[in-house]
């Protein structure tokens, strides 16, 4: 027991199969039992989220038969925030013959997560990333391909092999386009209940038993419940709790957090990605960053000047007062080591007030090179649309000048805790995507988002869900149910108190305040002091939240600033928990560097005697401390080691 948490009984994931990990998941296909056709007709199963891991799940799940609900809160499925993915998914197809195969796409994958993943999700991560690239390119997925007609791949940080499958920068979107034909075709079918516009608040739990959601219609304020025999959340990261991320101003972590205070286990909160290569902030007038794909450090180069407090032009500046400080840190792996190696770097430099542009918060990304070797022409066939987007955000032709980038939140690889299955400690709630904590450890690897959410949605779901229906069928729950009462009053209530309050200070500007702690003390370094501050700032501003904040108009009718409010207050308590988690891990691990915790060198060190495991933290109550429960990693084929990308 300390001062912030208490700690419970370890947690195993027991869905797992033993034995050789190449035919694991093979086994588990076999063992689990099935749901024949004429059965799945009868059986529902809610979706909450449209991106790759949901799209993909509703769309496969009604395809075998399943009566799918699928609810979003966007305007349409295709607005998903996976239709921002730049760069590419990864799959070890080995088509350069490069050396690439399924053991070294599970190698990297685990060596990149900092050995903080579980062998078993990984290497099916792996597995199944062949059968991802055939799915989409029947769909008729648009991938970039080579002179003669085959699938064209790139590089990504972490990798020495070319396996980034893409289409141009604009993968996310192309793939999501895919999974929305394959649901608008069971939309057509009947198979598919489509609900946007449509925001979960709750989770129905009955009997113990995942069996429902209470959502809102956010255009007229209605609020209903909608019952099934299985809830899948497929909802996204949690990167907004800092208020400037990569991610769409929408993203938001309450359908998570509500199936967490009901009982789900919430594993490695304060493991967030940040990204290495994004347009750094310009003002406080910001709302938002935007992220530059990873896969422009293929051609880019990175660099900023020698001295420090140079501040003449890039053109000025000659080849040798220059610091390509990636390429003389890290000789093997160059501009392509892991995003948290990227990151961390970036950082450095700037404190030694090395960095370029507003704030000394930037460092040169330059494609000089690249267009002399290669031409315009060809650079602008692979990167265009992110060349354009850059010059219509910062008012520079990167084909002229160096881009200028700068790390930012853009991925969360904490989450709900699931099992090999894919269900959280709720029976009934099967939880995919980003939207779980399973595959990544403590830093994703560039291109792997995608190939997750699309794995757990085409591949894995479809298997292990129907291994849970096979169980039932389950009694049919009445809308007058106790606990589906109970968790209806429960949204009513806290929208009748959002809308009482009538404070002075907006949501957002407690969301930036927040943000602004939570990137301070819990973002790329870390400090014993520091998170113990930003707990009692959080707590702080939580309380004046909840005393001041202002949220206008009613609840029944289109209300933004509401649904703001629900989101940010379910923020102010993951905050907390993600400080807290940080505060108890007491290593530098991926991108999380804790000062206390470094190598002679400065370098990230881990310790794996007492750390090598996934936290997984159980919920008593806002006002209550957290438990935590460990889930100990064992490392049977890639031995923790000290990762090095010199």
């Amino acid at each position: 027991m300390t001062d912030f948490w208490n700690d419970g009984d370890p947690i195993a994931d027991t869905a797992a199969p033993d034995g050789p990990i190449e035919t694991r998941w093979e086994r588990r296909k076999f063992s689990a039992k099935l749901v024949n056709p004429a059965n799945r007709r009868k059986l529902t199963v809610i979706v909450v989220g449209t991106g790759l891991a949901g799209g993909s799940a509703a769309a496969t799940l009604a395809e075998a038969g399943y009566h799918v609900k699928s609810y979003c809160y966007q305007d349409s499925p295709r607005r998903a925030h996976s239709i921002a993915a730049q760069g590419g998914i990864n799959a070890a197809k080995n088509y350069r013959n490069d050396g690439d195969s399924i053991y070294r796409l599970f190698y990297d994958t685990v060596k990149g997560g900092d050995f903080r993943a579980r062998e078993s999700n990984v290497y099916r991560l792996a597995s199944v990333s062949v059968n991802i690239i055939d799915q989409c390119v029947a769909q008729g997925v648009p991938f970039a391909r080579e002179y003669g007609g085959l699938l064209d791949n790139r590089s990504f940080g972490g990798t020495q092999v070319s396996r980034t499958f893409y289409a141009r920068g604009q993968t996310g979107q192309q793939l999501l386009l895919g999974a929305y034909q394959a649901m608008e075709r069971q939309i057509g079918l009947g198979n598919i209940e489509m609900n946007a516009r449509h925001e979960m608040l709750e989770l129905i739990v009955v009997d113990g038993k995942a069996r429902g959601i209470v959502v809102r219609d956010m255009v007229t304020g209605e609020i209903t419940t909608e019952m099934a025999d299985a809830v899948v959340l497929a909802s996204g990261g949690y990167g907004n709790v800092f208020f400037l991320s990569t991610n769409a101003k929408g993203c938001n972590v309450t359908a998570s957090w509500r199936a967490h205070r009901k009982g789900a286990l919430f594993a490695n909160p304060c493991y967030t990605q940040i990204h290495p290569t994004c347009i750094p902030e310009s003002g406080t007038h910001q709302s938002k960053l935007t992220l530059m794909s990873e896969s422009l450090r293929n051609d880019g180069r990175v660099w900023v000047p020698r001295a420090a407090g140079d501040s003449r032009k890039p053109g000025d500046i000659p080849e040798d007062e220059r610091d390509y400080y990636l390429e003389r840190i890290y000789p093997s792996f160059g501009n392509l080591v892991p995003r948290d190696i990227a990151s961390r770097a970036a950082k450095n430099v700037c404190d030694e007030g090395r960095g370029v542009g507003p704030g000394g918060l930037g460092v040169y990304l330059d494609f000089a090179d690249a267009i002399a070797r290669l031409g315009q022409k060809a650079v602008e066939a692979k990167y265009g649309n992110l060349f354009e987007m850059y010059e219509r955000i910062t008012g520079e032709n990167p084909y002229q000048v160096p881009m200028r980038i700068y790390p930012a939140v853009h991925y969360t690889m904490g989450g709900l805790w699931v099992d090999y299955d894919l269900q959280s400690t709720i029976p009934g709630l099967f939880v995919v995507g980003e939207a779980n904590f399973s595959d990544h450890g403590a830093n994703r690897l560039g291109a792997s988002a995608l190939m997750q959410g699309l794995g757990d949605g085409y591949f894995v779901l479809p298997t292990t869900l129907g291994n849970y229906l096979a169980s039932g069928p389950y009694e049919k729950i009445s809308p007058d149910h106790e606990e589906v009462v109970a968790a209806r009053q429960a949204v009513e209530d806290r929208i009748a108190k959002f809308l009482s309050i009538d404070g002075d200070r907006t949501v957002d500007s407690f969301h930036r305040e927040l943000g602004h702690i939570m990137w301070e003390y819990c973002g790329m370094e870390r400090t014993e002091e520091g998170l113990t501050k930003a707990i009692g700032l959080i707590r702080a501003l939580k309380d004046e939240f909840w005393q001041r904040v202002k949220v206008p108009g009613t609840g029944e009718q289109l209300n933004q600033n509401l649904e703001k409010a629900g989101r940010v207050a379910d923020f102010f308590e993951l905050g907390e928990l993600m400080c807290i988690d940080a505060l108890h891990r007491r290593e530098s691990c991926g991108g999380h560097f804790r000062a206390e915790s470094q190598t002679p060198d400065g370098e990230a060190l881990r310790h794996d005697d007492e750390f090598a495991y996934a936290a997984a933290w159980e919920y008593f109550g806002a006002d209550q401390k957290p438990t935590l429960h460990k889930e100990q990693l064992e490392f049977e084929y890639v031995h923790p080691s000290t990762r090095s990308y010199k």
